[in-house]
């Protein structure tokens, strides 16, 4: 086996098709297909099955992801470490997450790192399924994973981040009908629209609401967490959902009221026990610092008299404010 050709193993597999992978490449299909037909007769197995026009991956090819991503990290780790240490200058990131945690806050990350690093690429693999996180983790598909409440195990190092606050948004011009806070025992009989069951995030807001003698009356299930906010927004329910997510709605005239008691989820990051690469170990600690600039700017404003909603929103807007002036000083988009 030689680096190539796990390239253009991996490039088949991200790019789901031969034709695909050699375009993103710049080589010769041709190339590309011999190299990996190559690298099946080295193994002595078949690293793809033809299904129809596509290719899917053999439970060889599966097993042979994970090993593949963790060469190619590393002998991009070691290069970038021979020209210079400090300084991160390409390179891609490999990200798990739980489906509720890529909107917020995890997206919000990814683009703030792009900012400064406008060379680096990620890739980011939702599942639903805390399990399903740490197996990308552990075999080395992924090197960080965000989870709710993540423990330490034998092969993963686990770190607590932040207490993701929970709020309730309810539809434009419902203001009079809810005091702030909101009695979490007031919401029995209340129609809600909620992620698809199963999630971390629903699972947990199900069971606090039945904690305080609430059985949750869902009338609409998603399966796609950006529709939530649409539909409260036109009306049709109350949803609880994460503070910087409610926010949107508060600029589209959505009512957004703290609950009592408060309700949050801690969020986590878990990795292996090896030694991470300089642009994702650059990433977890740019994460972790934008969290905590986040939290300070918020318990001072709160300090000052705000409410925890308006403190979250005057936050919000000096980061975007911050934003648009770098952006004007340089393009992240070239």
């Amino acid at each position: 086996m030689d680096l190539r050709q796990m390239e253009y193993f991996l490039a088949v597999v991200d790019h789901g098709g031969v034709n695909k992978a050699a375009a993103a490449l710049r080589v010769a299909q041709p190339s590309l297909s011999q190299a990996v037909r190559k690298l099946e007769k080295q193994l002595g197995v078949k690293l793809f099955h033809r299904v129809g026009r596509g290719l899917v991956l053999s439970p060889a090819g599966e097993a042979l992801v994970g090993p593949a991503r963790i060469i190619l990290r590393e002998v991009d780790a070691a290069e970038n470490a021979v020209r210079d240490v400090s300084e991160v200058r390409t390179g891609r990131i490999d990200v798990a997450a739980l489906s509720d945690l890529s909107t917020d806050p995890l997206s919000a990350w990814v683009a703030r790192f792009r900012g400064l690093h406008p060379h680096i690429k990620f890739r980011i693999e939702e599942r639903d399924d805390p399990a399903e996180v740490s197996a990308l983790v552990k075999s080395g598909a992924c090197e960080l994973g965000f989870l709710s409440a993540p423990v330490s195990t034998a092969d993963l190092l686990a770190e607590g981040l932040v207490d993701q606050r929970l709020v309730l948004v309810s539809p434009p011009g419902t203001e009079e009908l809810w005091p702030d806070p909101v009695p979490i025992g007031s919401l029995s009989g209340v129609p809600f629209v909620l992620g698809q069951r199963g999630t971390a995030t629903r699972d947990y807001i199900e069971k606090s609401l039945r904690t305080h003698g609430v059985e949750p009356r869902i009338v609409v299930e998603v399966s796609q967490r950006g529709a939530v906010l649409p539909i409260v927004l036109a009306g049709g329910a109350v949803s609880i959902v994460p503070l910087r997510v409610a926010l949107d709605a508060r600029y589209r005239a959505g009512v957004l009221r703290e609950l009592t008691p408060g309700l949050s989820m801690e969020i986590g990051v878990i990795r292996r026990r090896a030694a991470l690469t300089e642009a994702t170990s650059q990433f977890l600690a740019f994460s972790k610092q934008s969290l905590n600039d986040w939290v300070r700017a918020i318990d001072r404003r709160m300090a000052e008299g705000s409410t925890l909603i308006d403190a979250a929103a005057r936050t919000a807007e000096a980061m975007d404010r911050r934003v648009r002036r770098a952006h004007l000083d340089a393009s992240i988009l070239e």
